[in-house]
């Protein structure tokens, strides 16, 4: 890697943001994943598109991550440069609508969850089913993220997003294409900066109560105690991929340390020291068991990025 580059991009990012050869399973959810080249996290908006640009300038491939919640890094690592957008960009503010409604003005950094619990506490309603959803509000724009019948589709008014060309707008609801598990920002490759929610005051025990309850049920369903990706495959037209992958006899189902949840069939999960060619070996496995079962193709809703 080119010295100049290495130096000017400390320049940039500051020391204590800055880190060489960084194992990528300390900032994956799966926690799993070889060392990225150079991992950063940028204080600000003009810290981080100076970054890109100098990325752009020496031809370095740089990639964008949150919480890495969604995520498999290959075992080889990352070569280039990894940007996370997490803990950063947390910014939010609040505007009364004339209807009653209220404008959130969310940072792409802030966590789904922090999101959904600081609204709550201000007796807003809707982002209830948000609370247990670990990636970051970015992350849960760019994939329409959902959960309980609740999706953001629903509440979003804009996304104000970067472009690979450098550009900043703003694209409205009807503009982000928002579909299950996808987006126009996924299609052209947009960072998601900042985003807008419409949401309605309510009762704020009538709120809580409800993200209690959908926290139990989380935790009764879903194999929170171990290290996973959250739900590994989409879910196909008429079909829900647990069930078809329980149906598939595939409970349990383990290759290495890397296995299907018992809990629930559509998480895999991190019982010990799982390699990424643990994880891939047994997803491909999965797709063609179920398929062999059912004669329905699933597709991984896990993003890959890195060398396997």
């Amino acid at each position: 890697m080119n010295i100049d580059f290495e130096k000017r991009l400390e320049e940039i990012s500051g020391t204590r943001h800055f880190k060489v050869n960084e194992p990528m399973k300390l900032h994956t959810t799966f926690r799993i994943g070889g060392p990225a080249d150079f991992f950063i996290v940028p204080e600000n908006l003009s810290g981080f598109i100076e970054v890109i640009k100098l990325c752009k300038e020496y031809e370095v491939p740089y990639y964008i991550i949150g919480n890495g919640s969604n995520l498999l890094v290959g075992d080889k690592g990352i070569r280039g440069v990894v940007i996370q957008l997490c803990h950063t960009f947390e910014e939010v503010g609040y505007e009364d609508q004339e209807d009653g409604q209220v404008l959130v003005r969310a940072g792409a950094g802030i966590l789904l969850s922090k999101l959904a619990k600081e609204v709550a506490d201000k007796g807003l309603s809707g982002l209830e089913f948000a609370a247990g959803i670990p990636g970051t509000f970015g992350g849960a724009v760019t994939m329409n993220a959902g959960a309980y019948g609740g999706e953001i589709k629903s509440l979003i008014l804009y996304a104000t997003v970067l472009s690979d060309e450098g550009d900043t707008f703003t694209l409205n609801h009807d503009d982000l294409k928002l579909e299950y598990r996808t987006s126009i920002i996924q299609e052209k490759g947009y960072i998601v900066l900042e985003g807008g929610l419409m949401l309605n005051p309510g009762d704020k025990r009538s709120i809580k109560s409800k993200i209690q309850d959908l926290t139990s049920r989380r935790k009764e369903k879903q194999p929170l105690e171990y290290p996973s990706a959250g739900s590994a495959f989409k879910r196909p037209k008429g079909h829900f991929a647990g069930a078809l992958i329980q149906k598939a006899g595939l409970k349990g189902y383990r290759v290495g340390d890397a296995m299907v949840s018992e809990k629930h069939c559509g998480f895999i999960i991190n019982v010990g020291s799982a390699m990424a060619s643990d994880v891939v070996s047994l997803m491909n496995d999965v797709k063609e068991k179920v398929y062999e079962s059912s004669g329905v193709h699933i597709e991984p809703e896990i993003r890959m990025i890195g060398e396997f």
